[in-house]
This record gives structure tokens, sequence and C-alpha cells, in this order.
């Protein structure tokens, strides 16, 4: 009889928002909601497939949460499994080894919460043996690799290992319990049910290596669709993996190619037909877009000076189709280059020249908007700061993109100007 469960991991439950765009109270209810909702879309899951087991690679919780909202809403969900008689496995990562919640709940019976030291838990009465291990985080850091602390695989048996980590490194992602894949193949363990990095993966070999990403993205850098796998041990020993979709709300960046569109009911209808593509291409219940707008235009001016009013006309026109929102609009848009008459000297052209030859760069000016920017974000409440990015080179970045897009504002302006425009 086939041993079958859910891997999952990353869940973040009741993760704080954290973008500043979510400024439309509905879309903020909404987000701030989904990573319940994915939990109880992964409970459903279970129950609805008569899964023998549930299995969490870490980060339930988000941090040093303290909310007893948060401990009753999970401690029902696993409830439910319980009362299924469907197991669950789990592994504190490095945020659950922050979260005050990780020593308070009481969990339902037939939930494990594997220690720091590594242990195994023996299924038999399935027809084959399955032998579940396991290893949490200790504290919020994992410097060093858990693979040499893991018990060794069970003989005989189907040997599932629970850990989280961040393998050899992942973009966005600190290093925690560091290790090689070809590892893993060579462990003798036969799958190994991974967490920490939101990306999904299944790292190809001898043996079944899934990261089976989070299941609901939180903001527009976890975008794309999310899931969790299904996984299913046949009784000739065999392990067969089904990735399932658990997202409520998928963000995704929406490109829209402005270029030679003169008028600004040409520029909405564009934008309405790139919405229309992307929600048709998603997945999820909800599309939660960034608008990403370019081209060369002689609207470039008014569409940075009207932000809000297109966001307006765009928001009443996709509400028609339901659940679709806008979370920011970002504009990379330019007037177009106009050929200047022979012999004649034009002050505009010439300053457009200097600015895009990255001339606000200079004399100081990118170490003024440095200041400015670490002064405005240390004065934000932490969970506000990531907009500058999570490391010094995405601070960098972003310097970078707010004096070329002031560059390009300047510029428009000018330009509109000289066309007439007011």
């Amino acid at each position: 009889m086939p041993f079958r469960f859910v891997h999952t991991a990353d869940i973040h439950l009741d993760s704080p928002l954290r973008s500043l765009a979510l400024r439309n109270p509905a879309l903020a209810a909404l987000v701030g909601d989904s990573t319940r909702q994915a939990l109880v879309a992964i409970v459903d899951l279970c129950l609805d497939q008569k899964v023998d087991a549930l299995v969490i690679a870490g980060d339930l919780y988000d941090g040093d949460q303290t909310s007893m909202k948060t401990a009753r809403f999970l401690a029902t969900q696993l409830a439910r499994l319980d009362q299924a008689g469907i197991a669950v496995f789990k592994v504190r990562g490095n945020h659950d080894a922050l979260s005050k919640i990780t020593q308070e709940l009481i969990l339902p019976p037939g939930v494990k919460v594997f220690g720091g030291r590594g242990e195994t838990v023996e299924i038999t009465g399935k027809g084959i043996d399955i032998a579940v291990h396991g290893i949490s985080f200790a504290r919020p850091h994992a410097p060093e690799s858990l693979v040499p602390k893991f018990r060794a695989p069970v003989a005989d048996a189907v040997n599932v290992a629970i850990m989280h980590t961040s393998l050899a490194g992942a973009p966005g992602h600190d290093a925690y319990a560091p290790c090689a894949v070809k590892d893993l193949h060579e462990s003798g363990f036969d799958y190994w049910a991974l967490g920490h990095v939101h990306a999904r993966a299944q790292h190809a070999g001898a043996r079944a290596v899934v990261m089976p990403g989070m299941p609901q993205g939180r903001d527009i850098n976890e975008s794309g669709p999310k899931s969790v796998s299904l996984v299913t041990i046949g009784d000739d020993r065999s392990i067969t993996v089904e990735e399932w979709p658990t997202s409520i709300a998928q963000f995704e960046r929406i490109p829209v190619d402005l270029g030679g569109i003169a008028t600004w009911r040409e520029a909405v209808d564009a934008v309405e037909l790139a919405i229309g593509r992307e929600r048709d291409r998603t997945e999820a219940p909800h599309l939660v877009g960034r608008l990403m707008l370019s081209g060369a235009t002689p609207l470039a001016w008014r569409l940075r000076r009207d932000r809000d009013l297109l966001t307006a006309e765009i928001e009443q026109r996709v509400e028609t189709a339901g659940r679709t929102w806008i979370d920011r609009i970002e504009l990379a848009v330019a007037a177009p280059e106009q050929a200047a008459e022979p012999g004649s000297a034009d002050p505009v052209r010439e300053l457009a020249d200097l600015l895009r030859g990255g001339a606000l760069g200079r004399h100081g000016l990118r170490e003024a908007v440095r200041d400015l920017v670490r002064d405005l974000r240390d004065d934000l409440p932490g969970d506000a700061r990531g907009f500058t990015g999570n490391s010094e080179e995405e601070f960098e970045a972003f310097v970078e993109t707010l004096i070329g897009e002031a560059g390009e504002d300047v510029l428009a302006r000018l330009e509109a100007d000289a066309g007439g425009e007011r």
C-alpha cells in the first residue's frame, strides 16, 4: 500500500506586510490573510487526498511572533489533520527558532517536532517501512552543515530526511545549514524534504531532492505561482513527486511597452490588454500585478505627473475583471528624442545628453541621495525598511534607479513644456 505525504515549507504564517505599495486596504487585507489561506489549502489537500502525513521543512512561523491569534489558528488547522489520523512531521527553521509561539504552543499528539539533534521516526504497517528523519534549528543561525548530524538511514526502509537549508547558496537568502546537493544524493536517504529557499526546485540525481518553495508569495519579490509537493512512495519503493498549486494571490511583474503611443486612452488600453493577458495565464484566484511601463512616448511627462490618475483609471478598468489588483506602477518611459535642426542649439537636448551621460551621479549628488535614503529608511519601522533591498549591492541599485528616474522626470517636464504641454 503506497505511503503518501504533502511536503511544504516556508509558510511564514501571519507574516507582516512588507511592501510600501500595499496602500489599498482591500488588497492589504487579501495579502495579509493569504498565508493563513495557503495553510488552509494545504490542510484541505491533505484531507482530500487522504495522505498519511504532512511534512513541514521549517519556517512555519515568521520571526519573533507572539500573537496567540496565530497560535490558535495554527492549532485549529493541525487539529483537523490529527482528527483525520494524518501525522505531521516538522523541523524548525531559522524563523521558527525566533518565534515564542514555538515554545508555548501545545500541539496535537499527531504532530512530531524534531529537536536539535538527529531523530528518527519509523512507520510500519503500510506494506513498506518508512523512516522519517529530521533535525531542527536550535538557534536562528546554523552556519555549518546539518547533514553529518542525521542518524544513519534505516536498513530496508524508505528513508525521508527533513532539513532546512540554503544548500550551496541562493540569491536573496542568507547561508543556513549549507551543503552540496551532491552530498544529499550520496547520503543514502531516498527523499530529501528541504525548505528555506522560496523558489521551487527539484535537483536531479540518484535520490529525490526537493525544495518545494513557499506556498504563498508575500510581495513582488516572491512572484510567480507557488505550490507544495504531493509525494507518493509506491509499494515498489518508487517515488513520484507532483506539484500542487496553493497560491491565493499571485504576484507578477507586467511589462507594457508604450513606445510610439501618443494618447492617454491608447496608453490605458495597452495597459489593460497586458493585464488581461497576464490574468489569463495566472492560475491563482487573485493576480497582484506590478506594472512596468517603458518606451519612448510623448506622454512621458504626463504619465509621471499623473501617475495617481493612471492608477485609478487602470484599477477601475480591472475591477470588472474581478480578482485583479494593481500593486504599483513603475515608470521607465522617456520622451522621444528629437533631432535638432542643423546649426541650431537645443538646450533641452544638450541637458538630456548630460543627464543620460551620468551627470546626475557626479559632484556629490549621489552621496547626498544615499544619505537621504538612509535617513528615511532608518526612521521607518523595521518591517517597512525592505524597499532599499537586502544587501549593499541592492541598496546601490536602488539609489541608481532613484537618480535615473529623477533625471527622466526633469527631462520629461522640460520636453513637455518645450512642446507646449502644461
